[in-house]
């Protein structure tokens, strides 16, 4: 990112709510969310004007500003605007820790949330020195955790982000990494399987057909990427759950086959996952 993302912040037409082209592969994500979150002219101006700043102070191609101690300015053209939607509906309907939304919008086709500076540390971090009576007090927490996000209601049978757009995932195909919003999770399974229905050279993809066509429940909030490393705590108490980009309501199972796909230095979580998320179905 450049200092152009950082000229005129007067621009009050940047962040236009407009429909995509096509209804599964969204070209464009951010086209589908809403239009920003207090978005004054003084606010974007402030963080437009202390990101170009900062950037020239300490050049970073990471997605996360750290402003002060209090504050920071996560930022990028993947970023998702739902994803402070997410955070201020997280806080309003859960006990869930995560961080407070101050402003939200979007600049060049760049996502700018600035948000709450959480003081905790990554459980990968300490994954070694944690004993195991603080483990199991981690795990219950986050057990209810997941209770309480199962619990909030949806809006309908589909697949979405807060917003009701395009879900986001980096191991989604495609440039944009978006897919969606699905009608129902069956439209969300033949999506994910290219309209395939079986195959006489792979004859598991038929099984995992059926078994997928089956009826399901209706979807359930989820996160989306339950790492150790967004999950944040300080001693035995969980004090911020971060990164909810790849949230949305998907199916049951997503949860813990998100949480259990991991990065090769976090191989560990996936003994964990099972201990506060049930195991996924065969889908």
């Amino acid at each position: 990112m450049g200092d152009s993302n950082t000229t005129n912040p007067l621009n009050e037409h940047e962040h236009q709510n407009e429909r995509g082209t096509t209804p599964h592969q969204a070209r464009s994500p951010q086209k589908y969310l809403s239009l920003g979150i207090h978005n004054t002219f003084l606010r974007r101006y402030a963080v437009l004007s202390a990101v170009q700043l900062l950037r020239r102070i300490r050049p970073s191609d990471g997605n996360v500003i750290f402003l002060s101690n209090k504050l920071c300015v996560k930022l990028g053209p993947f970023v998702q605007l739902s994803e402070a939607s997410t955070l201020q509906f997280i806080a309003q309907h859960t006990s869930i820790p995560v961080p407070k939304v101050h402003c939200a919008f979007i600049h060049n086709n760049c996502t700018y949330i600035l948000m709450d500076r959480i003081d905790g540390k990554m459980l990968l971090l300490d994954r070694r020195s944690r004993s195991a009576e603080s483990k199991g007090k981690i795990l219950q927490q986050l057990k209810g955790f997941i209770t309480e996000l199962r619990s909030l209601p949806p809006p309908g049978p589909g697949i979405s982000n807060m917003d009701g757009g395009p879900v986001f995932d980096y191991r989604f195909p495609g440039p944009s990494k978006a897919i969606g919003p699905f009608k129902n999770i069956h439209e969300f399974h033949v999506f994910l399987r290219n309209g395939v229905q079986s195959s006489d050279t792979y004859p598991e993809i038929g099984r995992m057909a059926a078994l997928q066509d089956r009826p399901w429940p209706m979807p359930v909030f989820t996160h989306g990427d339950l790492s150790s490393l967004n999950i944040l705590a300080r001693g035995d108490t969980i004090v911020g759950i971060i990164d909810w980009e790849a949230s949305g309501w998907y199916p049951s199972y997503w949860e813990h086959s998100m949480a259990w796909y991991v990065n090769p230095w976090n191989v560990f979580w996936q003994e964990e996952v099972g201990k506060f998320l049930e195991s996924t179905p065969e889908a």
